[in-house]
């Protein structure tokens, strides 16, 4: 018997039994749809998860903390980065030193910075993924005197011949405008000048200048955060203090010297970082990355999705029963037109095949007409949270429910297969017949 009769047999008998037929059908239809739809909230608090992470901080950045070391813990020194360089999965690190402006001042004329300023490999910064508000970020080998301003940073200016009002406030007046700092880093000069301690102190100090490049955006997920801060060369900025200590008569402690107070590592995906961190935690470092708060929530959603899952899993297994009901049903009524065919001579494996297609094809199609239905609640309840603001705080952009391409493809073929096992008994039982009783059978 040729395939082409045998499917169109098959479908000849699945449209003499309509009711039993669209009943059946309507089981693998609830079933799919069940598991589509639950998978698809699954995948939606995911994402929303992910999201969430990632808008917390950058998942592939993984802080390290100098201020207390393990006893066993070699100097967070320039050798012990490049140890941590060639761990497998870094692609970018940084180290971080920290001075203020009463030790290294940024003069523009009359007006003196008296914030924060940070010492960091400047040729990282984008590899890190600072935000930029104006200019650009260096490039590879900047020049040492380089410096790059955060937005909030401006407004540390203060006016250095008053002794009151010296300063611009961040703050909007009463028509709702952000006044101006006193300096535009971008188009004022500036220059680098060690602060002296002691004013009876005659040595002489010369004035360097100093070129920024660029402003950063406010992003609190960065550490340290960018908006308050100026990032110059780690390696110049170090060198300043020192001469500003050396220029003041300070004594450093010999133990800490070369040492940074922290370090940051950039690594090339997520599924390294945990690999990179022990590594790091090996060489008595104290560690702290998104992975920590990540990798439980990733559990959570997993017990979720596989809870959501299963109690799709369980609709479609109450329909795979009523798809071995069916075909039973279908034997029983069947057993006469079996016998003829097998007194005719048809192959044996034929008949079984004939059956399984019934079977197989009632799970097709409840599976296309499920998909079909899941894409349909899917759009109904992303409308939805998109009107409303989300749904159970959940949703991305309005999307509560995904469905993959690779979903509904698996869910099809799930689907089929499943009708195809139901009606595998069912159809082993059809071929077991007795050709002779079949026909005596009224």
């Amino acid at each position: 018997m040729k395939w082409r009769d045998m499917a169109a047999m098959s479908l000849g008998s699945l449209m003499k039994r309509k009711v039993r037929t669209i009943l059946t059908v309507s089981g693998v239809v609830i079933g799919t749809c069940a598991i589509v739809v639950m998978i698809s909230f699954g995948l939606g608090i995911r994402r929303t998860m992910d999201d969430m992470m990632k808008d917390m901080g950058d998942l592939t950045v993984i802080q390290i903390d100098n201020y207390n070391p393990s006893p066993d813990a070699q100097p967070l020194d320039d050798a012990m980065l490049e140890k941590f360089r060639r761990i497998p999965g870094v692609s970018a690190l940084t180290p971080m030193y920290y001075a203020d402006g009463g030790s290294v001042q940024i003069k523009s004329g009359k007006y003196v910075y008296g914030g924060q300023l940070v010492g960091v490999y400047l040729d990282s910064m984008e590899a890190f993924g600072y935000p930029l508000k104006e200019g650009s970020l260096p490039g590879e080998n900047p020049d040492e005197n380089t410096a790059v301003f955060g937005e909030d940073a401006l407004y540390n200016f203060y006016n250095s011949q008053k002794k009151s009002n010296n300063m611009v406030y961040k703050q909007p007046d009463s028509s709702g405008k952000v006044p101006e700092p006193f300096v535009d880093p971008m188009s004022d000069k500036l220059e680098i000048v060690l602060n002296k301690t002691d004013e009876e102190n005659k040595k002489p100090v010369r004035p360097v200048k100093l070129k920024c490049v660029g402003v950063l955006s406010e992003d609190w997920s960065k550490n340290p955060p960018p908006s308050y801060s100026v990032f110059l060369d780690v390696r110049y900025l170090k060198k300043l203090v020192a001469d500003y200590n050396k220029l003041n008569g300070i004594k450093t402690d010999r133990n800490r010297a070369g040492q940074y107070e922290g370090a940051a590592v950039k690594v090339a995906d997520i599924k390294s970082v945990p690999d990179v961190e022990k590594a790091i935690q090996a060489y008595g470092f104290n560690t702290s990355s998104m992975e920590q708060i990540r990798k439980p929530l990733e559990q959570r959603t997993r017990t979720i999705q596989m809870i959501l899952g299963g109690l799709g899993a369980v609709s479609l297994l109450v329909a795979a029963l009523g798809i071995a009901n069916t075909m039973i049903m279908s034997i029983y009524e069947r057993t006469r037109e079996i016998g003829v065919m097998k007194v005719l001579g048809c192959v044996v494996g034929d008949i079984r095949t004939m059956f399984l297609m019934e079977a197989g094809a009632i799970g097709f199609l409840g599976g296309v007409a499920g998909i079909v239905l899941s894409f349909l609640i899917s759009f109904g309840v992303n409308s939805l949270a998109a009107g409303g603001g989300g749904i159970l705080g959940m949703g991305v952009g309005g999307r509560v429910s995904i469905i993959p391409p690779w979903l509904a493809a698996g869910s099809l073929l799930f689907s089929t297969m499943v009708g195809l096992v139901s009606g595998f008994s069912p159809a082993n039982r059809a071929v077991k017949i007795s050709a002779l009783s079949a026909i005596r059978q009224e």
